[in-house]
Protein backbone atom coordinates (compact mmCIF):
# COMPACT_ATOMS: atom_id res chain seq x y z
CA UNK A 1 0.00 0.00 0.00
CA UNK A 2 1.45 3.34 -1.07
CA UNK A 3 0.71 6.74 0.47
CA UNK A 4 -2.15 7.65 -1.87
CA UNK A 5 -3.90 4.34 -1.22
CA UNK A 6 -3.38 4.83 2.52
CA UNK A 7 -4.96 8.32 2.41
CA UNK A 8 -7.95 7.04 0.44
CA UNK A 9 -8.53 4.06 2.71
CA UNK A 10 -7.94 5.57 6.15
CA UNK A 11 -8.67 9.27 5.60
CA UNK A 12 -11.21 9.22 2.76
CA UNK A 13 -8.83 11.06 0.47
CA UNK A 14 -8.88 14.32 2.44
CA UNK A 15 -6.18 16.86 1.68
CA UNK A 16 -5.67 17.58 5.38
CA UNK A 17 -5.29 13.88 6.20
CA UNK A 18 -2.09 14.52 8.17
CA UNK A 19 -3.98 16.46 10.88
CA UNK A 20 -6.20 13.47 11.57
CA UNK A 21 -3.13 11.21 11.53
CA UNK A 22 -1.38 13.34 14.14
CA UNK A 23 -4.49 13.39 16.35
CA UNK A 24 -4.97 9.62 16.35
CA UNK A 25 -5.23 7.98 19.78
CA UNK A 26 -2.05 5.91 19.41
CA UNK A 27 0.04 8.90 18.35
CA UNK A 28 -1.32 11.12 21.11
CA UNK A 29 -0.64 8.44 23.73
CA UNK A 30 2.96 8.12 22.56
CA UNK A 31 3.49 11.89 22.57
CA UNK A 32 1.90 12.19 26.02
CA UNK A 33 4.33 9.56 27.31
CA UNK A 34 7.26 11.53 25.86
CA UNK A 35 5.99 14.74 27.51
CA UNK A 36 5.71 12.94 30.87
CA UNK A 37 9.30 11.78 30.53
CA UNK A 38 10.38 15.35 29.77
CA UNK A 39 8.59 16.56 32.88
CA UNK A 40 10.37 13.93 34.94
CA UNK A 41 13.78 14.97 33.61
CA UNK A 42 12.83 18.56 34.36
CA UNK A 43 12.44 17.65 38.04
CA UNK A 44 8.69 17.06 38.30
CA UNK A 45 8.87 13.83 40.29
CA UNK A 46 6.14 11.87 42.07
CA UNK A 47 7.50 12.81 45.50
CA UNK A 48 6.60 16.47 44.88
CA UNK A 49 2.90 15.51 44.76
CA UNK A 50 3.00 14.25 48.35
CA UNK A 51 0.27 16.07 50.35
CA UNK A 52 0.93 18.07 53.51
CA UNK A 53 0.30 16.52 56.92
CA UNK A 54 -1.01 17.66 60.32
CA UNK A 55 1.57 17.36 63.10
CA UNK A 56 1.15 18.64 66.67
CA UNK A 57 -2.03 20.41 65.64
CA UNK A 58 -0.39 22.32 62.82
CA UNK A 59 0.01 21.76 59.11
CA UNK A 60 3.36 20.19 58.41
CA UNK A 61 5.06 20.27 55.00
CA UNK A 62 6.93 16.97 54.67
CA UNK A 63 10.35 16.66 53.08
CA UNK A 64 10.21 16.12 49.33
CA UNK A 65 13.73 15.19 48.32
CA UNK A 66 14.34 14.88 44.57
CA UNK A 67 17.24 12.75 43.37
CA UNK A 68 18.70 13.37 39.91
CA UNK A 69 20.17 9.90 39.51
CA UNK A 70 18.43 9.49 36.13
CA UNK A 71 20.49 12.20 34.47
CA UNK A 72 23.69 10.69 35.87
CA UNK A 73 22.82 7.26 34.50
CA UNK A 74 21.87 8.64 31.09
CA UNK A 75 25.01 10.76 30.83
CA UNK A 76 27.14 7.74 31.71
CA UNK A 77 25.59 5.54 29.01
CA UNK A 78 25.94 8.21 26.33
CA UNK A 79 29.48 9.23 27.26
CA UNK A 80 30.68 5.66 27.65
CA UNK A 81 29.80 4.93 24.02
CA UNK A 82 30.39 8.28 22.28
CA UNK A 83 32.88 10.22 24.37
CA UNK A 84 35.46 9.27 21.73
CA UNK A 85 34.50 10.13 18.12
CA UNK A 86 33.30 7.31 15.87
CA UNK A 87 35.95 6.25 13.34
CA UNK A 88 34.90 5.73 9.70
CA UNK A 89 36.83 2.97 7.93
CA UNK A 90 36.89 1.71 4.36
CA UNK A 91 38.54 2.41 1.02
CA UNK A 92 40.53 5.62 0.94
CA UNK A 93 38.53 7.56 -1.65
CA UNK A 94 35.10 7.07 -0.08
CA UNK A 95 36.36 7.50 3.48
CA UNK A 96 37.94 10.80 2.52
CA UNK A 97 34.62 12.11 1.18
CA UNK A 98 32.58 10.84 4.11
CA UNK A 99 35.00 12.31 6.64
CA UNK A 100 34.65 15.64 4.88
CA UNK A 101 30.86 15.39 5.15
CA UNK A 102 31.23 14.32 8.78
CA UNK A 103 33.27 17.43 9.63
CA UNK A 104 31.08 19.87 7.70
CA UNK A 105 27.87 18.47 9.15
CA UNK A 106 29.36 18.20 12.68
CA UNK A 107 28.07 14.66 12.88
CA UNK A 108 30.13 13.71 15.94
CA UNK A 109 28.10 16.16 18.01
CA UNK A 110 24.91 15.05 16.31
CA UNK A 111 25.59 11.39 17.16
CA UNK A 112 25.91 12.35 20.82
CA UNK A 113 22.57 14.17 20.76
CA UNK A 114 20.90 11.30 18.92
CA UNK A 115 21.91 8.71 21.49
CA UNK A 116 20.95 11.05 24.33
CA UNK A 117 17.44 11.62 22.94
CA UNK A 118 16.99 7.99 21.99
CA UNK A 119 17.76 6.73 25.50
CA UNK A 120 15.59 9.42 27.11
CA UNK A 121 12.48 9.05 24.96
CA UNK A 122 12.89 5.75 23.12
CA UNK A 123 13.20 7.25 19.64
CA UNK A 124 14.39 10.26 17.70
CA UNK A 125 14.33 11.14 14.00
CA UNK A 126 16.98 12.51 11.63
CA UNK A 127 16.42 14.13 8.24
CA UNK A 128 19.43 14.43 5.94
CA UNK A 129 19.34 17.30 3.46
CA UNK A 130 21.50 19.35 1.11
CA UNK A 131 21.96 22.94 2.29
CA UNK A 132 22.33 25.50 -0.51
CA UNK A 133 23.23 22.65 -2.89
CA UNK A 134 26.64 22.49 -1.19
CA UNK A 135 26.78 21.15 2.34
CA UNK A 136 25.19 17.92 3.53
CA UNK A 137 23.63 18.36 6.97
CA UNK A 138 21.05 16.74 9.21
CA UNK A 139 18.35 18.06 11.48
CA UNK A 140 16.90 16.20 14.44
CA UNK A 141 13.16 15.87 14.88
CA UNK A 142 12.10 15.46 18.49
CA UNK A 143 10.12 12.40 19.54
CA UNK A 144 7.23 14.65 20.59
CA UNK A 145 7.04 16.20 17.10
CA UNK A 146 7.55 13.16 14.86
CA UNK A 147 4.75 10.95 13.50
CA UNK A 148 5.81 8.09 11.20
CA UNK A 149 3.09 6.71 8.94
CA UNK A 150 3.06 2.91 8.49
CA UNK A 151 1.10 0.90 5.95
CA UNK A 152 -0.47 -2.53 6.45
CA UNK A 153 2.85 -4.22 5.64
CA UNK A 154 4.62 -2.31 8.42
CA UNK A 155 6.54 -0.11 5.97
CA UNK A 156 7.03 3.60 6.60
CA UNK A 157 5.40 5.41 3.67
CA UNK A 158 5.40 8.99 5.02
CA UNK A 159 6.48 11.07 7.97
CA UNK A 160 4.83 14.08 9.63
CA UNK A 161 6.47 16.69 11.82
CA UNK A 162 3.92 18.70 13.81
CA UNK A 163 4.58 21.42 16.35
CA UNK A 164 3.09 24.65 17.70
CA UNK A 165 4.68 28.10 18.01
CA UNK A 166 2.79 31.09 19.44
CA UNK A 167 -0.54 29.32 19.05
CA UNK A 168 0.05 28.49 15.37
CA UNK A 169 0.21 24.84 14.24
CA UNK A 170 2.94 23.92 11.79
CA UNK A 171 3.13 20.72 9.76
CA UNK A 172 5.93 19.32 7.61
CA UNK A 173 4.82 16.32 5.55
CA UNK A 174 7.57 14.10 4.11
CA UNK A 175 6.90 11.63 1.32
CA UNK A 176 9.44 9.75 -0.76
CA UNK A 177 9.81 12.51 -3.36
CA UNK A 178 8.24 15.66 -1.91
CA UNK A 179 8.33 17.73 1.29
CA UNK A 180 5.31 19.95 1.93
CA UNK A 181 4.91 22.57 4.67
CA UNK A 182 1.60 23.81 6.12
CA UNK A 183 0.39 26.11 8.90
CA UNK A 184 -2.93 27.48 10.14
CA UNK A 185 -1.88 31.08 10.62
CA UNK A 186 -5.00 33.23 10.36
CA UNK A 187 -7.22 30.33 11.41
CA UNK A 188 -7.18 28.43 8.14
CA UNK A 189 -4.85 25.64 7.02
CA UNK A 190 -2.75 26.57 4.01
CA UNK A 191 0.14 25.15 2.00
CA UNK A 192 3.24 27.31 2.48
CA UNK A 193 5.89 25.37 0.56
CA UNK A 194 6.57 22.39 -1.64
CA UNK A 195 10.10 21.06 -2.18
CA UNK A 196 11.82 18.14 -3.83
CA UNK A 197 12.87 15.46 -1.36
CA UNK A 198 16.33 14.37 -2.46
CA UNK A 199 17.25 12.10 0.45
CA UNK A 200 14.03 10.22 1.18
CA UNK A 201 12.15 9.79 4.44
CA UNK A 202 13.69 10.67 7.82
CA UNK A 203 15.74 8.05 9.66
CA UNK A 204 14.28 6.52 12.81
CA UNK A 205 16.64 5.79 15.70
CA UNK A 206 14.90 3.65 18.32
CA UNK A 207 15.57 1.23 21.13
CA UNK A 208 14.06 -2.21 21.60
CA UNK A 209 10.38 -2.42 22.51
CA UNK A 210 8.78 -5.79 23.15
CA UNK A 211 5.26 -4.44 22.69
CA UNK A 212 5.62 -2.35 19.51
CA UNK A 213 8.55 -2.83 17.14
CA UNK A 214 7.84 0.53 15.45
CA UNK A 215 8.43 2.47 18.66
CA UNK A 216 11.32 2.54 21.09
CA UNK A 217 11.19 2.33 24.87
CA UNK A 218 12.81 4.92 27.09
CA UNK A 219 15.48 3.78 29.53
CA UNK A 220 13.78 5.97 32.12
CA UNK A 221 10.76 3.68 32.16
CA UNK A 222 12.98 0.94 33.61
CA UNK A 223 14.27 3.19 36.38
CA UNK A 224 11.43 5.48 37.49
CA UNK A 225 9.78 3.05 39.92
CA UNK A 226 13.08 2.43 41.72
CA UNK A 227 13.92 6.14 41.78
CA UNK A 228 10.46 6.98 43.17
CA UNK A 229 10.98 4.52 46.02
CA UNK A 230 14.44 5.91 46.75
CA UNK A 231 13.06 9.44 46.98
CA UNK A 232 10.14 8.31 49.11
CA UNK A 233 12.42 6.38 51.48
CA UNK A 234 14.94 9.13 52.05
CA UNK A 235 12.19 11.77 52.41
CA UNK A 236 10.29 9.71 55.00
CA UNK A 237 13.50 8.88 56.86
CA UNK A 238 14.39 12.57 57.06
CA UNK A 239 10.89 13.42 58.29
CA UNK A 240 11.07 10.63 60.84
CA UNK A 241 14.37 11.88 62.18
CA UNK A 242 13.14 15.43 62.74
CA UNK A 243 9.56 14.64 63.85
CA UNK A 244 9.67 11.44 65.85
CA UNK A 245 13.16 11.51 67.34
CA UNK A 246 12.31 14.67 69.31
CA UNK A 247 12.10 13.64 72.94
CA UNK A 248 8.90 13.90 74.98
CA UNK A 249 9.48 14.97 78.65
CA UNK A 250 7.97 12.47 81.11
CA UNK A 251 7.72 13.02 84.88
CA UNK A 252 6.78 10.20 87.27
CA UNK A 253 5.67 10.85 90.81
CA UNK A 254 3.94 13.96 92.15
CA UNK A 255 2.67 16.24 89.41
CA UNK A 256 4.53 19.50 89.01
CA UNK A 257 2.61 22.51 90.30
CA UNK A 258 2.70 26.13 89.36
CA UNK A 259 4.04 26.94 85.98
CA UNK A 260 4.85 23.31 85.24
CA UNK A 261 7.85 22.26 83.22
CA UNK A 262 10.03 25.22 82.13
CA UNK A 263 10.28 25.74 78.39
CA UNK A 264 14.03 26.19 78.58
CA UNK A 265 14.55 22.95 80.47
CA UNK A 266 17.81 22.24 78.63
CA UNK A 267 20.62 23.55 80.76
CA UNK A 268 18.29 24.20 83.72
CA UNK A 269 17.62 22.23 86.88
CA UNK A 270 14.39 20.75 88.29
CA UNK A 271 13.41 20.23 91.94
CA UNK A 272 11.32 17.08 92.27
CA UNK A 273 9.70 15.46 95.30
CA UNK A 274 11.19 12.38 96.83
CA UNK A 275 10.60 9.35 94.58
CA UNK A 276 9.78 11.39 91.45
CA UNK A 277 11.74 10.97 88.20
CA UNK A 278 12.13 12.95 85.03
CA UNK A 279 13.28 11.72 81.57
CA UNK A 280 12.99 12.31 77.81
CA UNK A 281 11.26 9.49 75.91
CA UNK A 282 11.85 9.24 72.15
CA UNK A 283 11.53 6.79 69.30
CA UNK A 284 14.66 5.01 68.15
CA UNK A 285 15.85 5.65 64.62
CA UNK A 286 16.84 2.32 63.05
CA UNK A 287 19.67 3.51 60.83
CA UNK A 288 20.68 -0.05 59.97
CA UNK A 289 17.27 -0.81 58.46
CA UNK A 290 17.37 2.44 56.49
CA UNK A 291 20.87 1.69 55.17
CA UNK A 292 19.83 -1.81 54.12
CA UNK A 293 16.72 -0.63 52.26
CA UNK A 294 18.50 2.29 50.61
CA UNK A 295 21.48 0.20 49.51
CA UNK A 296 19.21 -2.52 48.15
CA UNK A 297 17.26 -0.05 46.03
CA UNK A 298 20.41 1.72 44.87
CA UNK A 299 22.08 -1.54 43.86
CA UNK A 300 18.95 -2.57 41.99
CA UNK A 301 18.99 0.75 40.15
CA UNK A 302 22.64 0.39 39.14
CA UNK A 303 22.04 -3.19 38.01
CA UNK A 304 19.07 -2.26 35.81
CA UNK A 305 21.01 0.72 34.39
CA UNK A 306 24.16 -1.40 33.80
CA UNK A 307 26.21 1.09 35.79
CA UNK A 308 29.34 -0.38 37.44
CA UNK A 309 29.75 0.57 41.10
CA UNK A 310 33.36 1.49 40.38
CA UNK A 311 32.16 4.28 38.05
CA UNK A 312 30.50 6.16 40.91
CA UNK A 313 33.19 5.53 43.48
CA UNK A 314 31.32 2.81 45.39
CA UNK A 315 34.18 0.33 45.06
CA UNK A 316 37.74 0.85 46.20
CA UNK A 317 40.41 -0.40 43.81
CA UNK A 318 44.15 -0.16 43.63
CA UNK A 319 46.75 -1.48 41.22
CA UNK A 320 44.32 -3.45 39.06
CA UNK A 321 45.10 -4.59 35.55
CA UNK A 322 43.26 -3.62 32.39
CA UNK A 323 41.62 -7.04 32.32
CA UNK A 324 40.31 -6.60 35.87
CA UNK A 325 38.80 -3.25 34.94
CA UNK A 326 37.07 -4.87 31.94
CA UNK A 327 35.52 -7.42 34.26
CA UNK A 328 34.26 -4.68 36.58
CA UNK A 329 32.81 -2.85 33.57
CA UNK A 330 31.34 -5.97 31.94
CA UNK A 331 27.72 -4.88 32.43
CA UNK A 332 28.50 -1.43 31.02
CA UNK A 333 30.22 -3.02 28.02
CA UNK A 334 27.19 -5.18 27.34
CA UNK A 335 24.85 -2.17 27.45
CA UNK A 336 27.19 -0.10 25.28
CA UNK A 337 27.24 -2.93 22.72
CA UNK A 338 23.45 -2.87 22.65
CA UNK A 339 23.29 0.91 22.27
CA UNK A 340 25.93 0.68 19.55
CA UNK A 341 23.67 -1.58 17.50
CA UNK A 342 20.79 0.90 17.78
CA UNK A 343 22.81 3.89 16.62
CA UNK A 344 24.84 1.90 14.06
CA UNK A 345 21.65 0.92 12.27
CA UNK A 346 20.68 4.59 11.91
CA UNK A 347 24.15 5.77 10.85
CA UNK A 348 24.27 3.11 8.12
CA UNK A 349 21.00 4.51 6.76
CA UNK A 350 22.56 7.98 6.96
CA UNK A 351 25.46 6.73 4.83
CA UNK A 352 22.97 5.70 2.15
CA UNK A 353 21.31 9.13 2.24
CA UNK A 354 24.72 10.82 1.99
CA UNK A 355 25.64 8.66 -0.99
CA UNK A 356 22.45 9.73 -2.74
CA UNK A 357 23.09 13.43 -2.05
CA UNK A 358 26.74 13.20 -3.10
CA UNK A 359 25.58 11.78 -6.42
CA UNK A 360 23.63 15.01 -7.03
CA UNK A 361 26.93 16.85 -6.56
CA UNK A 362 28.64 14.57 -9.10
CA UNK A 363 30.48 12.42 -6.54
CA UNK A 364 29.69 8.74 -7.05
CA UNK A 365 31.02 5.49 -5.64
CA UNK A 366 30.97 1.89 -6.74
CA UNK A 367 29.08 -0.70 -4.71
CA UNK A 368 32.40 -2.21 -3.70
CA UNK A 369 33.60 1.12 -2.30
CA UNK A 370 30.33 1.74 -0.47
CA UNK A 371 30.29 -1.76 1.01
CA UNK A 372 33.77 -1.18 2.40
CA UNK A 373 32.46 1.55 4.74
CA UNK A 374 32.57 0.63 8.39
CA UNK A 375 32.31 2.16 11.86
CA UNK A 376 34.62 1.68 14.82
CA UNK A 377 33.38 2.72 18.28
CA UNK A 378 35.94 3.30 21.01
CA UNK A 379 34.29 2.89 24.40
CA UNK A 380 35.42 5.18 27.21
CA UNK A 381 36.73 2.22 29.19
CA UNK A 382 39.43 3.01 31.75
CA UNK A 383 42.55 1.25 30.54
CA UNK A 384 46.29 1.45 30.45
CA UNK A 385 47.22 3.00 27.11
CA UNK A 386 50.78 1.82 27.66
CA UNK A 387 49.63 -1.79 27.93
CA UNK A 388 47.52 -1.51 24.76
CA UNK A 389 50.37 0.03 22.77
CA UNK A 390 52.84 -2.61 23.97
CA UNK A 391 50.47 -5.39 22.92
CA UNK A 392 49.98 -3.84 19.47
CA UNK A 393 53.74 -3.38 19.12
CA UNK A 394 54.34 -7.06 19.88
CA UNK A 395 51.73 -8.14 17.35
CA UNK A 396 53.13 -5.75 14.77
CA UNK A 397 56.65 -7.11 15.20
CA UNK A 398 55.56 -10.70 14.52
CA UNK A 399 53.39 -9.66 11.57
CA UNK A 400 50.12 -10.37 13.35
CA UNK A 401 48.66 -6.88 12.98
CA UNK A 402 48.33 -4.59 9.98
CA UNK A 403 49.22 -0.92 10.19
CA UNK A 404 45.64 0.17 9.55
CA UNK A 405 44.21 -2.10 12.26
CA UNK A 406 46.85 -0.84 14.66
CA UNK A 407 45.84 2.75 13.93
CA UNK A 408 42.13 1.91 14.33
CA UNK A 409 42.80 0.51 17.81
CA UNK A 410 45.26 3.23 18.78
CA UNK A 411 43.74 5.26 21.65
CA UNK A 412 45.44 8.41 20.34
CA UNK A 413 44.16 8.20 16.73
CA UNK A 414 40.61 9.07 15.66
CA UNK A 415 41.11 9.76 11.93
CA UNK A 416 42.74 6.64 10.54
CA UNK A 417 42.95 7.74 6.90
CA UNK A 418 44.46 11.09 7.80
CA UNK A 419 47.04 9.37 9.99
CA UNK A 420 47.94 6.99 7.16
CA UNK A 421 48.46 9.91 4.80
CA UNK A 422 50.63 11.67 7.35
CA UNK A 423 52.73 8.54 7.78
CA UNK A 424 53.23 8.35 4.02
CA UNK A 425 54.26 12.01 3.84
CA UNK A 426 56.55 11.63 6.84
CA UNK A 427 58.26 8.56 5.41
CA UNK A 428 58.68 10.18 2.00
CA UNK A 429 60.31 13.19 3.62
CA UNK A 430 62.47 11.21 5.99
CA UNK A 431 63.86 8.71 3.52
CA UNK A 432 64.02 10.65 0.25
CA UNK A 433 67.58 10.42 -1.08
CA UNK A 434 68.49 7.57 1.30
CA UNK A 435 68.28 4.66 -1.16
CA UNK A 436 71.82 3.57 -0.24
CA UNK A 437 70.74 2.85 3.28
CA UNK A 438 69.16 -0.60 2.93
CA UNK A 439 67.74 -0.67 6.44
CA UNK A 440 65.93 2.63 6.01
CA UNK A 441 64.74 1.63 2.55
CA UNK A 442 63.15 -1.55 3.94
CA UNK A 443 61.32 0.35 6.68
CA UNK A 444 60.11 2.93 4.19
CA UNK A 445 58.84 0.33 1.73
CA UNK A 446 57.14 -1.66 4.44
CA UNK A 447 55.21 1.33 5.77
CA UNK A 448 54.16 2.62 2.37
CA UNK A 449 53.14 -0.80 1.06
CA UNK A 450 51.07 -1.66 4.12
CA UNK A 451 49.43 1.77 4.05
CA UNK A 452 48.58 1.49 0.37
CA UNK A 453 47.22 -2.01 0.79
CA UNK A 454 44.84 -1.08 3.56
CA UNK A 455 43.65 2.15 2.05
Amino acid sequence: MNLQQYIREYHEGRSDWFIEEVQSVSNQQRVMNVMNLKDYLDGKHKILQKPNEVFAGKEYVPRKIVLNHALTLLNFQVSFLLQNPVTITGKERIVKEYQKVNRQGKYDRLNYRILDKMLKYGQVYEYVYLENNKTIKSKLIDASEGYPVWNDENEMIAFIQAYMVDGIDYYVVYSEDVVETYNNKGGQLRLTGRYANLSGLPIIYKTMNEVNENEGKSELENWISILDNLEDLISKATDGYYKYITGIPVVTGQQLKGEGLPVDVIGAGLNLDDGATFEFVSNKFDSNAFDTLYETLLNALYTVAHLPAIAVGRTDISNVSTEAVRILYQMALMKAGQNEQYIREGIEQRFERIRKLLAYKGVTFTDDEFDSLGLVFQYALPSSDKEIIENMKSLREIGGLSLQTMLEQNPYVYDVQQELMRLKEENNTRYSGSVDNKTQDVVFNENVNVSSKNT
